[in-house]
């Protein structure tokens, strides 16, 4: 690296370490405080590919790339580590569908519940208008 480029090297490094939200944290902050300092900034990240997919990418889709399942050398461990993994991964399965299902009932208990006091205000609105 040459002497008229390590001037910039420096904080390139330290925000590549800091990850994607140190990056976006200083382009806010330099769209705040001088705004072509911000243009720049966001024109290195996009020219670099600092904005790329795996920026944009779903969390579970982090999280498999991530967990990608490496041999290490002991079959006996790789075996169990798999099982346990697969176990663990039904269970989170297993969990989201009894949340989902646990939203579901209250989401209908208190339709229900709604729908029954709105059939009594209409009672009550037809008998006002029967005494009338």
């Amino acid at each position: 690296m040459t002497t008229t480029g390590a001037w910039y090297a420096t904080p390139v490094l330290w925000l590549d370490g800091h990850g994607k939200k140190a990056w976006i944290a200083a382009m806010v902050l330099s769209f705040i405080f001088f705004w072509p300092v911000g243009l720049v900034i966001l024109f290195y990240m996009i020219g670099t590919n600092r904005m790329s997919g795996s920026f944009f990418c779903s969390r579970s889709a982090r999280r498999s790339s991530r967990r990608s399942r490496h041999s290490t050398g002991n079959t006996a461990f790789d075996a169990y580590r798999d099982d346990t993994l697969a176990r663990l991964e039904d269970e989170q399965t297993a969990f989201n569908d009894f949340l989902a299902r646990l939203r579901d009932a209250k989401d209908k208990t208190e339709f229900d519940a709604f729908m029954s006091d709105r059939a009594g205000q209409v009672d009550e609105d037809e008998k006002e208008k029967e005494n009338a």
